[in-house]
């Protein structure tokens, strides 16, 4: 079975209570039963990190290798717009990546528009809500088998 680690950034763990406008109502906690529902589904082991912290989002991107995850599945929060440390540990881990947003970034400030984060991974998924992270898994499984038939 496929391990994949799934971290989200600043402000995540307040889903369902911040800007219900732009993010939903579902909880963190919710989000995070319907993320395991699914990836049980399709075989992946997920495994999730929550911080606010950037230092600590490095250290657990640093650590994916040694704990034998295949790949990444990011929500970066505010980190995307500036987080060239976050960038270069997803680098430095080379391990698939998904970066994925909840809203699309793409329509929202000038300042969101932009990610640091994005060239460092394979692809991002942003605007679908919370269906961001189900269409990630998919695509993340996808890749993986891919990566073991070549």
């Amino acid at each position: 079975m496929k391990k994949v680690l799934i971290i989200n950034g600043p402000n995540l763990n307040l889903l369902g209570i911040r800007e219900k406008n732009i993010y939903g109502t579902i909880s963190y906690n919710e989000l995070l039963k319907i993320i395991s529902k699914k990836a049980s589904e399709l075989g992946l082991d997920v495994v999730f990190f929550q911080s606010n912290h950037e230092g600590e989002i490095i250290d657990r991107i640093h650590r994916a290798p040694e704990e034998n995850m295949d790949g990444i599945i990011i929500n970066p929060g505010a980190y995307t717009h500036y987080s060239y440390a976050i960038h270069d540990a997803i680098k430095a881990v080379s391990l698939p990546t998904i970066e994925v947003h909840i809203s699309n970034i793409h329509a929202r400030e000038e300042f969101r528009q932009k990610s640091v984060i994005a060239p460092a991974c394979i692809g991002q998924i942003s605007g679908f809500g919370i269906k961001s992270y189900i269409i990630a898994l998919y695509a993340i499984k996808e890749i993986l088998n891919l990566e073991t038939t070549e």
